[in-house]
């Protein structure tokens, strides 16, 4: 924040890009909430690594725990005992570096005239800085610099004048744009809402008589749920204690527009998402691979953990054998999802380790789920070499990042991005690999079991599913050249729902 107490658009902007995951359960008294939700994030931890917490709602008055570090790191026996209720919401989060800090974190606890409201999120909402400065004109004091406290806020408002929580968030849903899988938990009702366009999964499952919503169905799974279904775009479903039913005035407002990098890289493979299983997408990612971009070689390995699926599927297609040529320390967390480049240079030093006695005088196809920077493949490309490797063969099983994210993916600034910079032969000879080839962005519904739409594939296309205010389009290509025109491209190339 500067002088005038305005904040500045790299501190606004570039410090909330975060990718979270959601957990919530209305329970029917015959386990404990805290619990099933501390499995559920256990199954989510790959969707954000800084912080976590639970907040257990026991008959209107709410007790939570969250701090920074992982879940194991976070909640302990003593702690989860603590935590007595009949229903709870969870959340794991990762942000980029200006937003690490334990008050960000979630869930968010608000106390109210009409009594206390958590609520968990995940996404980013594009007219988050709008409605901010509107709210602290008006005298809202923000304890956080999340776009989560601005939709707590605009629910509470809304509460105050509407005749119960669900039509507070129902209002609340047509003031906010963006990409929302929303919890929120009132002192008798649980809700779950996703925004229009579904941007972010949220799917529902029960537990006996009790009802689970998760970020994804691998974490329904881990706590002994059984998948229901997914919560449709622009639905908002309310459970208390008559039962389950839903409000469909928002849905089918807007087009689908699912996250397509779920399925490249953030979803858990034994997940499925809107209907479509997340591995089999990315071996058909690398079937795709194998029929584009065919070499002679002699064995194909993955870069673990989301590379590993679209090698399979690379190797049946090429009939080129499939080996384990990388291990994993699976105690390292993610290297995209680290906040600076020096942490995940240390990362992949740390998390990757070749197999020289597979390796070794090899011509190798190597398969990852995508480049941002280029600093990991460039590593990940030696490392193969120095274990003896004849030939790299590099193959992303996504198209090139031209275009930043504002939906809640931590993809940077284009400045940021080695494809705005390189074609596809300096990016091959940067990293160098003896050859590279992406997934063509005109396969991405092939890969999706041939589903041509619904879903977002704007970071690859630059075509926005939603209008992009001014503002954070100046956030995420700061430093840029011709700002003007690349507004106006933005604009232009973009569609309003």
């Amino acid at each position: 924040m500067n002088s005038l107490g305005i904040y500045s658009r790299e501190y606004f902007f570039e410090g909330l890009h975060e990718e979270c995951g959601v957990f919530g359960i209305y329970g029917d008294d015959s386990l404990s909430p805290a619990y099933a939700c501390y499995n559920g994030l256990l199954a989510l931890q790959h969707r954000g690594q800084e912080s976590c917490g639970i907040a257990v709602n026991d008959r209107g008055v709410v007790s939570g725990h969250k701090n920074m570090g992982l879940v194991s790191e976070v909640f302990s026996n003593d702690i989860l005992n603590s935590l007595v209720g009949q229903m709870a919401i969870a959340h794991v989060r990762y942000s980029t570096a200006g937003g690490s800090v334990r008050e960000n974190s979630q869930p968010l606890v608000m106390r109210y005239v009409k009594g206390t409201l958590a609520i968990a999120h995940n996404g980013n909402l594009t007219n988050a800085y709008g409605l901010r400065r509107e709210l602290e004109q008006r005298g809202a004091i923000f304890q956080t610099t999340i776009d989560s406290e601005v939709i707590a806020y605009l629910i509470a408002r809304e509460r105050v004048r509407a005749g119960s929580v669900e039509a507070a968030v129902e209002r609340t849903m047509g003031q906010i744009d963006g990409a929302y899988s929303l919890l929120v938990m009132s002192p008798q009702k649980l809700i779950a809402a996703r925004d229009p366009h579904g941007f972010r999964p949220l799917c529902m499952g029960r537990i006996g008589e009790s009802v689970v919503f998760a970020s994804e169905s691998c974490a329904l799974a881990a706590c002994g749920a059984e998948f229901v279904r997914d919560i449709e775009p622009g639905e908002i479903v309310v459970v208390d204690e008559n039962g389950v039913h839903s409000i469909n005035t928002l849905k089918n407002k807007c087009k689908k527009s699912l996250c397509v990098f779920e399925y490249i890289y953030f979803a858990r493979t034994d997940s499925d998402i809107d209907g479509i299983s997340v591995y089999m997408a990315r071996k058909q990612a690398g079937r795709i691979l194998a029929r584009e971009f065919p070499v002679d070689a002699d064995i194909v390995i993955g870069v673990p953990e989301s590379g590993i699926d679209a090698a399979i599927g690379y190797s049946e297609e090429s009939h080129i054998p499939y080996e384990k040529g990388i291990v994993k320390n699976g105690y390292i967390g993610r290297t995209f999802i680290k906040p600076t480049q020096k942490e995940r240079a240390n990362s992949v030093r740390l998390k990757l380790n070749p197999l020289r006695s597979v390796l070794e005088g090899k011509r190798v196809v190597v398969i990852d789920d995508s480049i941002v920077r280029g600093t990991t493949c460039d590593r990940i490309v030696k490392m193969l070499r120095n274990a003896g490797a004849k030939e790299v063969h590099l193959r992303i099983s996504s198209p090139p990042f031209i275009h930043p994210c504002y939906y809640g993916t931590d993809i940077p600034s284009e400045e940021e991005l080695i494809a705005v910079k390189h074609t596809i032969d300096e990016i091959c000879q940067l990293t160098g690999a003896d050859s590279l080839g992406f997934l063509p962005p005109d396969k991405l519904g092939e890969m999706l079991t041939g589903q041509n739409t619904g879903f977002c594939d704007a970071c690859f296309s630059g075509r926005y599913p939603t209008k992009i205010p001014e503002k954070m389009l100046g956030g995420k290509e700061r430093g840029g050249v011709d700002f003007d025109r690349k507004i106006e491209r933005k604009k232009n190339g973009g569609s309003v729902c």
